[in-house]
């Protein structure tokens, strides 16, 4: 799971030791002689310019010797000057995303993020209405950079409306029920494990003040967490009830939260 509980920024130092593929300074020996080579930590010090600082960052385990140093990894940035400071205390601060390789497998790919305060609880926001932003390696410039930067800035209207829309939709009993089955449905996909009414009051539980109540932003924050803690219990087949685990990789990390946020929304009145 992302340390999104940061707020401080991190010095080029304390990301070589988390993830040290950010600082490669040649491709891996599979790409093409086409491929442009760009660091992530020129995309790092490019970002500090325009005043966002790095809050953490991962890398995916290698899978063999050929990919260590080149596996894909993520950069999270916050700008203290940007932030949204909700009427009733609940401040948030957007984030951006930013995840690479170094393989000739991907390219510069920026998503927008959401951290808010009281829970300490990271959010990924991208669906049909906030989209990712790429940026090949050959087509990097810093004048790239910012454009894409100020794209998603851009779209901070959009962030703020979809959040006040969920904190004015209050859910009957039924739909906070259905809100966390479709959450644990998404967590277990793929997989032989099911689970049973407990886990979805389980992951109902609010763990702060904070989260108690039945508006839909409440909900959504305490249901997603316990999600991404796993906070809950499933079954494979007739087997004894085994305790979720939390998400620690960040890939899945993304995929749940971008999944969770475009199902609440479907609860907006």
């Amino acid at each position: 799971m992302l340390d999104l509980q940061n707020v401080d920024f991190k010095s080029l130092d304390e990301l070589k030791e988390v993830a040290p593929s950010i600082f490669s300074k040649v491709p891996s020996s599979n790409v093409t002689e086409k491929y442009t080579h760009i660091p992530t930590d020129q995309v790092i010090r490019d970002m500090e310019l325009l005043g966002w600082g790095v809050v953490d960052a991962k890398e995916v385990n290698a899978r063999t010797k050929d990919t260590k140093g080149f596996q894909k990894h993520l950069v999270v940035f916050r700008n203290p000057d940007v932030v949204i400071n909700g009427e009733d205390g609940d401040t948030v601060y957007p984030q951006v995303l930013l995840t690479n390789s170094h393989d000739g497998k991907n390219a510069f790919t920026f998503t927008a993020g959401l951290y808010r305060m009281v829970c300490e609880n990271g959010l990924v926001v991208a669906d049909t209405e906030f989209e990712d932003f790429k940026v090949r390696h050959m087509g990097y410039d810093f004048e790239t950079l910012q454009d894409t930067i100020k794209d998603i800035i851009g779209n901070l209207d959009l962030t703020i409306d979809s959040m006040n829309k969920m904190k004015e939709t209050e859910l009957s009993e039924k739909q906070m029920f259905d809100l966390a089955k479709s959450f644990l449905d998404i967590r277990i996909e793929g997989s032989l494990a099911s689970y049973t009414e407990e886990a979805i009051n389980d992951v109902l539980e609010p763990q702060r003040k904070e989260d108690k109540g039945s508006g839909l932003w409440e909900v959504f924050n305490r249901v997603q967490e316990n999600i991404i803690e796993g906070n809950f219990q499933y079954h494979v087949g007739k087997g004894t009830p085994r305790q979720a685990r939390i998400i620690k990789n960040f890939k899945q990390d993304q995929v749940l939260n971008k999944k969770m946020f475009s199902k609440a929304l479907e609860f907006v009145a």
